[in-house]
């Protein structure tokens, strides 16, 4: 009831309540605020729970994500499936195919790490997310950066008194560095986890009548650290591939490191304003579909060219045709 001024007192005026406020009692005069997590119904006479929302597998956007996130670890396990099959060819023999596998293997658990930003946010996914997120990255980064590093190798190896530089690239060596390096973003993950780790909030700052489910980072710094770390090695290796584009065509494996890592960081990039200004759930939709994209483009750009010879040019797998045309080594 709302009085009417210089009226007498008989003479007032029905008025909803305001948004979050109900009244249930015949001629009340005021009406009573919705507790934090509910809000007023359309009628304005009952509380009820606020709706939560989160990144869902039920709703299109989360199957999109899902659908995308599953075809790419299926797409892993074909290609992996194509590289076991012909590994006696030349194609693959000459790519190195022990980091393969691990570039493969690490990037099916990119692929599969995404579906943990979607669903109900709980401690457990939210601690493990990010850490799984990170640590399959600088797998699939350091092996990468390895693989670079032996194509210069090659090549120095091939010019006069350069035999020595490959005694450092050997496969111990190789698996020794790829380990070490994902040792390093083992321990920041650890380190972020034990001091402080992401949990799960409930924000009713973005939205009145809604509660959004979200894993808060917990320290910015150390999400700043993970990130960074990854960036580092995925600028240091698109640097010495870059460096080693122009080498003879038995070496062209760099120009595909190269736009696969270009590729990489152009993603990266334009995924830190964008998570920034990304309210909710759209920010975790904006990481996964980082994560998605940046996995795509490894993928797409590594192992797609050798694919479509072993595949479509069988012709073009042998050594002669390799030898005459300047096949990848790495």
């Amino acid at each position: 009831m709302a009085r009417k001024k210089g009226k007498p007192v008989c003479c007032f005026d029905c008025i909803p309540c305001s948004e979050g406020e109900v009244s249930n009692e015949t001629d009340s005069t005021q009406c009573t605020s919705c507790q934090k997590e509910f809000w007023s119904n359309r009628q304005r006479d009952h509380c009820v729970p606020k709706t939560m929302e989160y990144l869902s597998y039920t709703e299109p956007l989360g199957i999109s994500l899902t659908t995308a996130s599953l075809s790419g670890a299926l797409l892993c396990t074909i290609v992996f499936g194509i590289f076991t099959y012909h590994r006696t060819t030349p194609v693959v023999k000459a790519n190195n195919s022990e980091l393969c596998i691990l570039i493969l293997l690490s990037l099916k658990l990119c692929f599969l790490c995404s579906l943990l930003f979607i669903g109900h946010p709980r401690l457990s996914t939210c601690q493990l997310r990010q850490a799984a997120f990170g640590i399959s990255f600088v797998l699939c980064v350091s092996c990468i950066l390895v693989k670079t590093m032996v194509v210069l190798a090659v090549f120095k190896a091939s010019k006069p008194g350069g035999g020595g530089s490959l005694k450092w690239f050997g496969a111990m060596h190789q698996r020794g560095t790829v380990v070490f390096l994902t040792l390093i973003q083992a321990a920041i993950c650890t380190t972020w986890l034990m001091s402080s780790s992401p949990t799960p909030h409930k924000n009713t700052q973005y939205y009145k009548d809604k509660i959004i489910v979200e894993c808060v980072i917990g320290s910015t710094v150390g999400f700043g650290v993970l990130l960074g770390y990854i960036g580092l090695l995925a600028i240091l290796s698109f640097l010495l591939a870059f460096l080693a584009r122009n080498l003879p065509d038995n070496f062209n494996e760099a120009k595909f490191i190269t736009f696969s890592m270009l590729v990489f960081c152009a993603v990266w990039i334009a995924f830190i304003p964008a998570y920034i200004n990304s309210p909710g759930k759209y920010a975790d939709a904006v990481e996964v579909f980082a994560i998605l994209a940046s996995s795509f483009g490894l993928l797409l750009a590594l192992f797609g060219p050798k694919c479509y010879i072993i595949i479509l040019k069988p012709e073009k797998n042998s050594k002669k045709a390799l030898m005459g045309r300047g096949t990848p080594i790495s």
